[in-house]
C-alpha cells in the first residue's frame, strides 16, 4: 500500500494544522499525520478532561473539512522509504507515503532532570500533569506542588486548579529580579499580558527549587529551597519541569543540521537539506502564537508561494521576540545540574544511577556500558537530562525509529522494488 502528497506534513500541533491549510490554500494536496490520536498537540491536546480553546477547534475543523487535506491519526514515522518517502504506520497497518515536499512539526517535549525521589509514584513532568489531567485524571482534593521554570508551571497549576486540587506551591527556579524583568516585557504582546492575569497564583515563589521528593511506596512529600532554607510540604503529586527539548530526533535521521539542539532553518522555515520544511517547536520553543505564523511561513513556502510567505515575516519576528524573552529570563541555574545524588536514577527504564552515566564521556559510550537510554522511551528522558548535564548531543536514531510489526517493515522492500527515480535514493 502506498500513498502520495504534494505536501507530507508530520505533526498535528498548532504549526502543522497552520502549515497544511496554507499548503491547501494553495492547491497542493496534502497529507497531514500525528501519533496522537486527536490533533492540537500537547498544547491543545484533547480529552475527557480537556478544554481546547476555540481557535483551537476552528482549526481542527478547518483541517479536517478541507477537501485537498488528507490527516491520519495515531499514525507514526518508521524509517525513510527512499529520498521523498517515509514508512509510516498506523494501529492497523504499515504504508509508503511519498512526498514532494515535507514539513517537520514534531514539537517539543519536556526537560525532566533528575533528583532524590524523582522516581517516586505521583511524581510526573509538570506538562505530563496537564496532559493526564486532560485525558480525565481525578485530582479533585489532592494536594499539588508544582516545581521547574517557565511559564508552563502557571498552566499546569491552572489546570489542576480548574480540575479541584489543591495547588500549595509553585516553585520557579528563575530569580525574583528575572521574573520581574519578564513581566516588564509583556505589554509588548497585550494578549500574554492579559493571560497572564487569569494564571497568577499566591502560591508562586521564585528562586525556588526542588531538592527532593519525599515518601517510601509513593510520594508523601516534597523538600525545597529558598534563600538557603529548607521547606517542607505534604502532598499526593509533584509536577516538575524544566522547559522543553526540541523534537529533532527525525530531522536529524533525515539529515537536517541543528542548531541550538533545535533543526536549523532559514527565512523560509527550510532546513539545509532539499525540500524538507521544519516549523513550531522543533526549530525552537516559543509558544503557540509562534509556531501557527511558523506552520503558515513552511506551508507556503513548501508550495511555493514566497509572496504570502514573505507577509508573515513581521508576525513571526513579532513573536520570535517574545520566545527570546522566554529564553533570556527563564534560563536554568546551573545549580540544577547538582540536584542529582550519585545513587539517583538517571535511566528510570533501565535503573541506571547517575554516577554510572557521569563516569563517561558522551552519550554513544554511557549507552553501550550502561544500557542508559535503551529501554522503553529510547532515551527520550535520560537523553534530554544527560544532554543538559553533560552537554551531550544524542545521536541520529536508526531505523526503525519506534517499535514496529513485522509486516510494516516488509512494505521497505516492497518499495524498494517498486519507486520511481523521483521517491528513490
Amino acid at each position: 500500500m502506498s500513498e502520495q502528497a504534494d505536501v507530507l506534513i508530520i505533526g498535528a500541533g498548532p504549526a502543522g494544522l497552520s502549515a497544511a491549510l496554507a499548503a491547501a490554500g494553495d492547491g497542493m494536496r496534502v497529507v497531514l499525520l500525528d501519533d496522537n490520536p486527536l490533533p492540537g498537540g500537547q498544547i491543545w491536546r484533547d480529552g475527557a478532561g480537556a478544554k481546547v480553546p476555540d481557535q483551537a477547534r476552528r482549526l481542527r475543523d478547518a483541517v479536517d473539512n478541507h477537501a485537498g487535506i488528507q490527516r491520519h491519526a495515531a499514525t507514526r514515522v518508521v524509517a525513510r522509504a527512499g529520498s521523498h518517502a517515509l514508512l509510516v504506520e498506523d494501529p492497523e497497518h504499515g504504508w509508503v507515503i511519498s512526498y514532494r515536499k515535507l514539513i517537520l512539526c514534531t514539537g517539543a517535549r519536556e526537560l525532566l532532570l533528575p533528583f532524590p525521589g524523582w522516581t517516586l509514584p505521583g511524581v510526573t513532568g509538570a506538562g505530563g500533569l496537564q496532559a493526564l489531567i486532560k485525558g480525565g485524571l481525578p485530582v479533585a482534593g489532592e494536594r499539588i506542588v508544582i516545581a521547574g521554570s517557565g511559564p508552563l508551571l502557571l498552566a499546569s497549576a491552572s489546570t489542576a486548579k480548574h480540575n479541584g486540587a489543591r495547588v500549595l506551591r509553585i516553585a520557579e527556579q528563575a530569580s525574583l529580579r528575572a521574573v520581574a524583568g519578564f513581566a516588564a516585557q509583556l505589554p509588548r504582546w497585550p494578549h500574554k499580558l492579559l493571560q497572564s492575569f487569569g494564571l497568577f497564583d499566591g502560591g508562586y515563589r521564585p528562586a525556588t527549587r526542588i531538592v527532593a521528593a519525599l515518601g517510601q511506596d509513593r510520594l508523601e512529600g516534597v523538600r525545597l529551597q529558598r534563600d538557603g532554607k529548607l521547606e517542607e510540604l505534604a502532598c499526593e503529586r509533584l509536577a516538575c519541569g524544566f522547559g522543553l527539548i526540541p523534537n529533532v530526533q527525525l530531522g536529524q535521521a533525515l539529515g537536517c543540521a541543528l542548531g541550538n539542539s533545535a533543526i536549523k532553518v532559514d527565512a523560509w522555515q527550510a532546513t539545509d537539506v532539499a525540500g524538507i520544511y521544519a516549523a513550531g517547536e522543533c526549530t525552537g520553543f516559543g509558544g503557540s502564537e509562534l509556531a501557527l505564523v511558523e506552520g503558515r511561513i513552511a506551508g507556503h513556502a513548501a508550495a511555493g508561494n514566497r509572496e504570502a510567505a514573505r507577509r508573515m515575516w513581521a508576525t513571526r519576528a513579532r513573536w520570535q521576540r517574545f520566545a527570546d524573552a522566554l529564553h533570556k529570563y527563564f534560563a536554568l541555574d546551573p545549580a540544577l545540574k547538582r540536584l542529582a545524588q550519585s545513587d539517583t536514577l538517571l535511566c528510570r527504564c533501565e535503573d541506571v544511577p547517575y554516577a554510572a552515566v557521569a563516569a563517561h564521556s558522551n552519550w554513544r559510550e554511557a549507552k553501550l556500558a550502561t544500557r542508559c537510554g535503551m529501554g522503553a522511551c529510547q532515551g527520550k528522558i535520560c537523553g534530554g537530562a544527560a544532554q543538559y548535564l553533560f552537554d551531550w548531543q544524542p545521536t541520529a536514531p536508526r531505523p526503525p525509529f519506534t517499535p514496529t510489526r513485522v509486516d510494516t517493515l516488509m512494505q521497505l522492500e516492497e518499495a524498494a522494488q517498486s519507486c520511481s527515480p523521483r521517491t528513490c535514493s
